[in-house]
């Protein structure tokens, strides 16, 4: 990734403090949006844990059909929506009408696939939960997955309806009830768990001691929470103005445009849910071999929640940075401002990096501890097992973060081919580490997963920037890499001191009790993450000071 650095390096810095949105002030909307919802997230999951298990059949009977409406999500949403419509909506924006005309006509035409897709998807769900689960599992737990997946595939449609009402909230620069009402999601979820635990049900059971109303209670309350987090979007909408309107036809509205950079997203979304229900496949096999032997394994729940554990960091510092970069990445290239759209780039591949390195270290760090202080209803033993694809996947934060600004750089110039092209390359390095872990012992195949993801996240990331690079001119990479250097140093001081801590506590601290757990994690991590940022500042790292001004300028306030 490194170059030298040229005139237009230096140039170019100026552009990253051009007029616009302020990113810092957006990105401490998301973020906090996104960090409130994380923790109800991380007790949603601790509840689930508690009351499915976490390397039980069960629980991955409800994980593989809890997944199902990610999946389509991804597909329908997640890949089409996300990749076209802030850039085609920052263009119609500058239409007479500001875009209503362009916007009624959007929701009207993805209201109405969405709803028939999420039928037909529901009248296939016998079906699916086949593509998911491994063919070694017996009926009674396919049973059991089925009467998940048929109430939890609504939320398709729910999902779906979120997706196109936050991508329309985040091209008028409006943010905060995009990332907070999934908060209110967690809410719903966490009532659910709770009816649960308050009537005394069946808790970690075997697929036999699940009741009808206790599937009802867990994968409708699933269902409803995603409804609400979808609708609670309405007023925030109504407030840019926009009367919704039924319109209908393609003609003069530039979707036919959209469209062609929509499908190279979906075919790319396509491979990557390919290779996720090979990994699902793989994941359920590998829990049920190591059942067999009488040994703990990590299977598709536990590769689940490293994965939840792998995205708070992300969700909340890469994504609501690189949310509100994205915007002003589409206006620049709209305008043709390949500088502005450098100095952005660079912004997204540093900023992140200042927190997501000490973060990714202290975790690494503090991991058995970590999972046993986030699942406390769960057996140690549980939680142990998980480790593995815990560290596999937290190795990979920070390449996980550049390939997905990466692609959104590519999706600012409606270019979806390229990374299509990016993703074909992704999965097939990923999918070579599964194909490692399917044929070696079944309690390490989470961990190759996990590795898959990492290695297949920094090789596609580092291609995608060789390919902008192409398009772009120089990126002024060498600062990049110049800052990393700091804030590895800085890291690599923290993550020793933390060390020391770590073996300080474990003389005085009881690790095999949730309290202990805790108590090592939260004074650890801390430990590192500061320290680390202490000496970044020494360094002159620039992105630690401009992440921490919002917190100087209150304390000087104060």
């Amino acid at each position: 990734m490194s170059e030298a650095a040229t005139p237009q390096e230096d140039l170019g810095d100026d552009a990253e403090h051009r007029s616009g949105p302020d990113i810092g002030r957006s990105s401490a909307i998301m973020a906090s949006g996104t960090l409130f919802s994380r923790v109800l997230g991380f007790a949603r999951n601790s509840l689930t844990a508690y009351v499915v298990g976490l390397t039980i059949i069960a629980a991955d009977a409800w994980n593989a059909a809890n997944t199902l409406p990610n999946i389509f999500h991804l597909l329908i949403a997640g890949g089409v929506l996300n990749a076209v419509i802030v850039p085609q909506i920052t263009r119609a924006m500058r239409d007479a009408d500001g875009g209503t005309t362009y916007i009624n006509r959007l929701l009207t035409l993805s209201v109405t696939a969405l709803a028939v897709i999420t039928l037909l998807l529901m009248l296939a769900a016998p079906l699916l939960v086949s593509l998911v689960v491994s063919s070694s599992w017996p009926p009674e737990a396919r049973t059991l997955a089925t009467a998940f997946a048929v109430l939890c595939l609504p939320q398709v449609f729910f999902y779906g309806l979120y997706t196109l009402l936050g991508q329309v909230l985040t091209a008028h620069h409006k943010f905060g009830a995009f990332m907070w009402s999934p908060a209110l999601a967690n809410l719903v979820a966490i009532g659910g768990l709770l009816w649960f635990v308050v009537t005394d049900q069946t808790r970690q059971g075997s697929v036999d001691e699940w009741t009808p109303t206790m599937i009802a209670v867990l994968g409708g309350s699933a269902t409803v929470s995603i409804a609400l987090q979808a609708f609670a979007l309405v007023p925030a909408l109504r407030s840019t103005g926009l009367r919704f309107r039924p319109v209908w036809g393609l003609r003069g509205s530039g979707l036919r445009g959209a469209s062609r950079m929509a499908m190279w997203a979906f075919a790319a979304v396509v491979v990557g849910q390919g290779a996720y229900l090979v990994n699902s496949r793989v994941l359920t096999g590998a829990l049920h071999a190591a059942d067999a032997q009488g040994v703990e394994g990590a299977g598709l729940t536990a590769y689940a929640n490293a994965f939840l554990l792998f995205m708070l960091p992300h969700g909340i510092i890469t994504v609501s940075l690189v949310t509100a970069l994205f915007t002003r990445i589409s206006h620049a290239a709209h305008d043709g401002d390949t500088r502005a759209v450098a100095a952005d780039l660079r912004r997204g591949l540093t900023l992140p990096g200042a927190i997501l390195l000490p973060g990714t270290a202290a975790i690494l760090l503090v991991s058995p501890w970590l999972l046993a202080a986030v699942l406390p209803g769960t057996p140690r033993d549980q939680t142990d097992a998980s480790v593995g694809v815990l560290v596999a996947m937290m190795i990979g934060l920070v390449p996980y973060g550049w390939f997905f600004l990466v692609q959104r750089a590519f999706y600012a110039y409606e270019d979806g081919r390229t990374p299509f092209v990016l993703q074909l390359v992704l999965t097939g390095v990923a999918l070579t580490f599964t194909f490692v872990g399917s044929i070696g012992a079944p309690v390490h195949a989470a961990t190759w997963v996990g590795l898959g993801q990492t290695v297949s996240n920094l090789a596609a990331a580092i291609i995608g920037l060789w390919l902008l690079r192409g398009r772009l001119g120089s990126l002024g990479l060498a600062r990049v890499v110049r800052q990393f250097a700091r804030m590895g140093i800085a890291t690599a001081l923290g993550t020793l001191v933390g060390w020391g801590v770590l073996r300080g506590l474990l003389v005085v601290v009881d690790g095999g009790t949730w309290v202990g757990a805790l108590a090592i994690t939260a004074l650890v991590g801390v430990v590192v993450v500061a320290v680390a940022l202490a000496v970044s500042l020494r360094l002159r790292v620039e992105e630690v000071s401009e992440l921490l001004a919002p917190l100087t300028r209150r304390l000087r306030r104060g």
